[in-house]
Parts: C-alpha cells; structure tokens; sequence
C-alpha cells in the first residue's frame, strides 16, 4: 500500500476533490451491503443475527461461486449422473468455507471496512461483534469444512490443505496488487479440481480447464463487484481490477469472459463430451455478453446485479457439465 493513497492506475486520487473521512456506523449507511428486513431477521433470534450476516448468510450468492466450480466437475468427471451425496457435501462445505473466508476477511479488513460506505455497518466494524468472537465463529466453520474434506476420498485431503495457504494470504492482496481478483479466483475454484479427485481419484486435463475457466470468470465478475467501492478504495489506497483497468474494464471483462468460454469448451472436448453441450455453453455466451453490454460501471446498484447474474452463468456452466455425458 503507497503511503500517501495514491494509486499507478487509471484511477488517480489527484483527481479527488472530496476529503475523506470515516463515518460511525452508527450514523447509518447510504449503499450497504446488509439489507433490513432479510429471512435472518425473521428466522433467527436477535443474538444470531450478527454472526449470521459476518458469514453472510443473507446472501447465498457468495456460496453458489464457491459451489459451482465443484458442482462442474463432479458432473463432467461422472460416466453418466453425477453423485447426489457428493454435491450436497459441497454444499455444505462451501456454505462453511465461504462464512469462514468471510469472517477472517472482515476481521483483517476491519478497519477498511469502517471507511468504505457499503462495508462500515459490518458487524465487526459496527461493533456487533468483537474480534474474539469472530475468530471462535470462524474457527466453528472450519471445523464444518474439515468435516466435510474428511469425508471425501484420502486423494482429496492434499488439495484441501493446500487452499488453506490460498485462503489465509488472500485478504491481504489489495494492500500490495492491483490484482486481488486473481487471487480470489485461485480460491475460488479450487472446489474444481477437488471435485474431479473425489469422483475419480485423480487429476485430469479437463479439471484443469475447468479451474482455469473458473478463474478468469471470477476476474470478470469480481472486476464488475470491485467497481461498487472504486471511490472508497482510491481514498483509503487499497487496490483492485476496478482501479486497474478503469474505463477500459468493459474490454478486460469481456475479455475474461472470452477466455472462461474457450477453457470451458477446452474442458467439454477433451472430457469428449456430448453435441448437446454446446446448447448450454452458447447461452452462458449470451449471458456473458449481455452483462458486459448493459453494465453501468459507474453505477453500484448495477455492478452489484450484474455480479450477481453470475449464478445464472455458473448454473448453465453446470448445465453444460451434466449434459455432455449423455451420449446415447
């Protein structure tokens, strides 16, 4: 992190001409990323509440990206349908692991997130919960997603320590790259290659494929989230794609979006998977250009919707998945 919260990208904060400062959370939040009024609020007793929002339970989409690489290739590593038991595991362990990620996120990054609008009424920042608390709440995850990687075959055990080492640095990215969304890829999408292992109890070219198709789609939707804080990040110096490429993020995200397509179809050819595949893959491709098309960069609301149209792409990526074993 520069020390004096300048950044090398298009962004510059030169061009700034509002001081900043930290707001209390207490004053409350014009664009935030908790919403009142959620299932949690209605379902859960008021003392779950703050856990319940730290693992973001309120919002399921961070679990479908977590989920779905795993889900590809259990469906594309199958003879024929893919195993039920093994996709509700990864269910599981991607609702833990995600609560976990998050949770050692927010504790990291708790004194960014008192500064940046979306992110200041955090439980942690907030107040909600205290750092102790949190990291007892995190700990309980990991020992779900430990739970869930011991039941797996043994040849999964290396590659689910392995993303630890992932997990553990990435929080710690946008204070020295402009590329903290490759990192988040690299998490990710691990689910891809540990799926694959588990159905068949080794690595292949078409899990790989699928990890590299994983990771450069979350390059291109992680660059449309990231442009919902480019302000408050300028400000604070943290860094990101969305600083990185600044008007020109539309090119690089298409582009992202190219490369997931290519290393999909990748995956399908060398899996020998069925023709009717293709029928999936062409509506992830229209999927795909429409966001990059429509998308206002500039507009949070927006890049938060577009982000999260992306289980629609993940779904019909999994689609394509399932789909190319059914030769017959």
């Amino acid at each position: 992190m520069r020390n004096d919260n300048t950044t090398t990208g298009p962004y510059d904060i030169s061009d700034m001409t509002n001081s900043f400062t930290p707001t209390d959370p207490a004053q409350g939040s014009g664009f935030t990323d908790i919403r009142a009024g959620s299932w949690l609020e209605r379902q859960l007793p008021s003392a779950a509440l703050p856990y319940a929002r730290l693992a973001r339970w309120d919002r399921p989409i961070g679990w479908w990206l977590l989920l779905l690489p795993c889900w590809w290739s259990t469906a594309l590593a199958a003879d024929h349908l893919p195993n039920i038991g093994l996709m509700v595991l990864y269910w599981i362990g991607a609702v833990a692991m995600r609560g976990a990620g998050c949770t050692l996120n927010d504790i990291i990054d708790r004194k960014i997130d008192a500064a940046v609008e979306r992110t200041r009424v955090r439980p942690i920042p907030a107040g909600e919960v205290s750092v102790f608390q949190a990291v007892l709440f995190m700990s309980a995850q990991l020992v779900v997603g430990a739970v869930v990687l011991f039941s797996l075959k043994p040849q999964v055990l290396g590659l689910g320590f392995a993303v630890l080492v992932l997990i553990a640095t990435y929080p710690f990215m946008k204070r020295v790259t402009f590329w903290p969304q490759l990192f988040l890829g690299l998490n990710f999408n691990w689910g891809a290659l540990i799926g694959w292992v588990a159905v068949t109890g080794h690595l292949a070219a078409p899990a790989l494929f699928l990890y590299l198709a994983g990771i450069t789609w979350t390059l291109g939707y992680d660059t449309i989230y990231a442009h919902q804080d480019k302000l408050d990040d300028i400000k604070i110096g943290v860094k990101s794609t969305a600083l990185r490429f600044g008007d020109t993020s539309k090119r690089w995200v298409g582009g992202f979006y190219l490369a997931t397509l290519v290393s999909l179809g990748l995956a399908l050819v060398i899996a020998q998977a069925a023709a009717i595949a293709v029928i999936p893959v062409g509506l992830v491709a229209g999927h795909f250009l429409w966001q990059v098309m429509f998308w206002k960069m500039d507009d949070p609301a927006d890049c938060l919707a577009r982000f999260k149209s992306n289980r629609a792409a993940g779904l019909l990526m999994f689609v394509a998945c399932f789909v190319a074993r059914w030769h017959g």
